[in-house]
């Protein structure tokens, strides 16, 4: 918390108040600690549909139907961010993309050398570089707004990437793509923390589901990287 927000707010009575300071502190503290608690969840939720698609033998259900999938879920949970059905969404959400990863983990524990060893590493790297970056922002309290723009862009060459690859080989670009979707993510999750702690970002579910969208990503495409691009 910087000394602009610790000015006093007057009061109408001729003393200076903090009251107004301490209830955004509040308020900030409440959304970062719903967000980290409904991320732990999904997460977890999330690993559970992963290993239910893996034991059932399910098969891959192709970048489409993921799509189709991920962008209707993600609009129903914006429709219902503020009320008890947001919560319900998100699960919904994160819950189809963990089936949606359970085929792909079980094509690397199969057709991959060391796969089961990958995804561990993988998880392990996705766990530690969301902590060191979130503990970064938490910590120096940097404002990282004048990412917005730069993050814009790259999300919209992502989308265009995916489009593409719909209809063209990219396989040969796999590397260099997954490298540059790890380093857009890293910094949506210093984007959206500077948001919380600054109160740009006061829903939790939308902060949830947008840390959550990054770590899925992240995990994702070290996987790939990780794997050498194996197909």
């Amino acid at each position: 918390m910087n000394d602009r927000q610790l000015r006093p707010v007057p009061t109408g009575q001729g003393t200076p108040s903090y009251g107004g300071v301490r209830e955004s502190a509040l308020s900030t503290n409440r959304v970062l600690r719903n967000t980290y608690l409904l991320l732990s969840a999904t997460l977890l939720f999330s690993a559970a549909m992963a290993g239910l698609a893996m034991a059932m033998g399910m098969p891959y259900l192709g970048p489409i139907v993921t799509l189709v999938g991920y962008f209707g879920l993600l609009f129903l949970t914006y429709k219902l961010r503020n009320s008890a059905a947001g919560i319900a969404a998100v699960f919904a959400l994160t819950g189809f993309m963990g089936l949606t990863l359970g085929p792909i983990l079980s094509m690397y524990v199969k057709s991959v050398p060391n796969g089961g060893e990958l995804i561990m590493t993988s998880l392990g790297i996705t766990g530690l570089l969301f902590a060191g970056l979130s503990a970064y922002v938490l910590k120096t309290g940097r404002d990282m707004s004048f990412m917005g723009g730069f993050l814009t862009v790259g999300m919209f060459g992502l989308l265009a990437v995916i489009v593409v690859g719909l209809f063209v080989d990219l396989s040969a670009f796999q590397m260099v793509i997954s490298a540059g979707i790890v380093l857009l993510m890293a910094g949506y999750i210093l984007y959206e923390t500077s948001a919380i702690i600054h109160g740009g970002q006061t829903n939790y579910i939308l902060a949830t589901i947008s840390l959550y969208v990054s770590l899925y990503n992240i995990f994702l495409n070290l996987l790939m990287l990780l794997g050498g691009n194996r197909d």
